[in-house]
């Protein structure tokens, strides 16, 4: 009894492996995610196809590629590790361990100023738990990524997954006040044309043009200026260096703000929210491990929202799918 339970515990251990193999398509890769050293994580491949008797990947100088077996093999392990998360699951649900391991993807930005602490702190107080965080300037293909939970600024079109917002957040345009001083305050949004703007490339999104919303009206300003940039924090020091106006989500820009580094503009209107949703699978039983990841992130974050905008915003927005809008503004 006591080989077959260790052949049993191998062989779960196998799957995992693998799948991890599969996910990221790099040994090196799978190395650095366990804390091996890449010989080891070769060897451990070899093992596991002399033991299957198959060759399970293709090994070329830049990346792995799954052979018809290996693909086969990753597609079957799926609902098998599946069905053994939810049974491990079952059988503790009355305790407050967590056992397992919980991969977290999230935006560079957002991800290192917030989330990275709060894995930091949830890690501590779970010791049991494997904790994985990626970062990633990219949207992933969620349902191809191996990642449980996804922490995303606005909402992803994709009916198979569900999002619980966990924190408020807006948008809101902004300058330094010495910008503002030698260039004036825009009072309109058509004023923008006369501004120069930081433009922020991302995502693919629509990123000269700024939107906005006044008394029910939508209103979408074309911008244009001398700086432009693909990342959040080179965009907010130019802002912060006197450049120009910057639109930004209150997450990034509320610390300069409230410090009287930059000044929120153009406040009597409403830019498309963009609140910080945790996005996971939907299945029939969630783990308690995301579960709780996310309840805990959902009690941290409160206080990132500012007074105002979480008196309107009180009342938490249940579990549900993600609609078929996503939000295009620059985050």
């Amino acid at each position: 009894m006591l080989t077959k339970s260790k052949e049993l515990a191998t062989t779960s251990e196998d799957l995992r492996f693998f799948m991890r193999v599969a996910v990221l398509s790099s040994l090196t890769e799978v190395a650095r995610e366990l804390g091996l050293s890449l010989p080891a994580v070769s060897k451990r491949l070899t093992l596991l196809e002399e033991k299957l008797g198959v060759q399970l990947v293709r090994r070329t100088t830049r990346r792995l590629e799954l052979t018809p077996e290996g693909a086969r093999y990753a597609e079957g392990a799926k609902p098998i590790l599946s069905q053994l998360a939810q049974l491990e699951e079952e059988v503790s649900r009355e305790s407050a361990v967590l056992h397992g391991s919980l991969n977290i993807n999230a935006s560079f930005g957002f991800g290192r100023r917030y989330i990275a602490p709060l894995v930091s702190q949830f890690a501590a107080r779970h010791p049991t738990l494997a904790l994985n965080l990626q970062l990633s300037s990219q949207p992933l293909n969620f349902l191809h990524a191996g990642i449980d939970v996804d922490i995303r600024v606005g909402e992803v079109p994709d009916s198979r997954l569900v999002a619980r917002r966990i924190a408020a957040n807006y948008r809101v345009v902004c300058a330094s006040p010495e910008y503002l001083q030698r260039n004036g305050t825009p009072q309109r949004v058509e004023e923008l044309s006369q501004h120069n703007c930081i433009v922020l490339r991302q995502h693919e999104a629509d990123f000269a043009v700024w939107r906005f919303n006044k008394a029910g009206k939508e209103l979408r300003q074309k911008v244009q200026g001398s700086l432009t940039t693909n990342d959040g924090e080179v965009a907010m020091r130019m802002a912060l260096d006197g450049h120009g106006l910057i639109l930004r989500s209150w997450w990034d820009a509320r610390e300069a703000i409230l410090a009287g580094n930059l000044v929120q503009v153009l406040t009597s209107y409403q830019l498309p929210s963009a609140d910080i949703y945790a996005v996971y699978t939907h299945t029939r039983q969630v783990p308690k491990r995301i579960r709780y990841f996310i309840d805990y992130l959902h009690e941290q974050l409160k206080e990132y929202a500012s007074v105002d905008f979480q008196e309107r915003q009180e009342t938490d927005e249940p579990e549900r799918p993600l609609c078929s809008g996503s939000a295009r503004q620059q985050k």
